[in-house]
């Protein structure tokens, strides 16, 4: 009696774990992507100029949040225009956002003295911020509206200055938006 027991409870461990472990497995895999439509992943970073910031510092704007690095030349190619398009949209809501990946900050802090970029920008090696929106591909940039949703993702470099990009934008600080 004792060992019939012994061997059920043993039985019932072994289910727990196994259950655990599948459990644990899943989700350690499972990647979570963020799509258009989609409410944008809170985060909070500390930024070059030593503000710490979140998602809801940018309530009201429009958030266009790029994920990049200095190892990734269609980021290096894109930050230019993302900044051209920074400068041109500011004074209308528009807020850039760019977090870097980089490991390395002594090439990070050297890159962007070179660049002179005037958006927002900060550094996150661990890549949790972009874990967290399933980014793994750079760049990769999220339009986030005043309400926190995602309104239109980009996984490559893109114009900033063109014309067609800076319209599509503009069209969503309109209140029909």
């Amino acid at each position: 009696m004792q060992t019939s027991r012994t061997d059920r409870a043993l039985q019932i461990a072994i289910g727990v774990l196994l259950a655990t472990f599948v459990y644990v497995i899943f989700f350690s895999i499972h990647e979570r992507l963020v799509a258009v439509g989609d409410s944008a992943p809170s985060f909070s970073i500390a930024a070059d100029n030593g503000r710490m910031i979140s998602l809801k510092d940018f309530g009201g704007k429009l958030l266009v949040l790029n994920f990049w690095a200095t190892w990734c030349p269609p980021c290096v190619d894109e930050i230019p225009s993302l900044d051209q398009f920074q400068r041109e949209l500011a004074s209308s809501g528009v807020v850039v956002l760019g977090v870097s990946v980089d490991k390395d900050e002594k090439a990070y802090r050297q890159f962007l003295s070179r660049a002179k970029v005037s958006f927002l920008t900060a550094r996150d090696p661990d890549n949790k911020i972009n874990a967290d929106y399933g980014t793994f591909r750079y760049p990769e940039t999220y339009i986030i509206n005043s309400s926190g949703k995602v309104v239109m993702k980009i996984v490559s470099n893109t114009d900033w200055a063109d014309q067609r990009m800076v319209t599509y934008v503009r069209s969503l600080l309109s209140p029909s938006s």
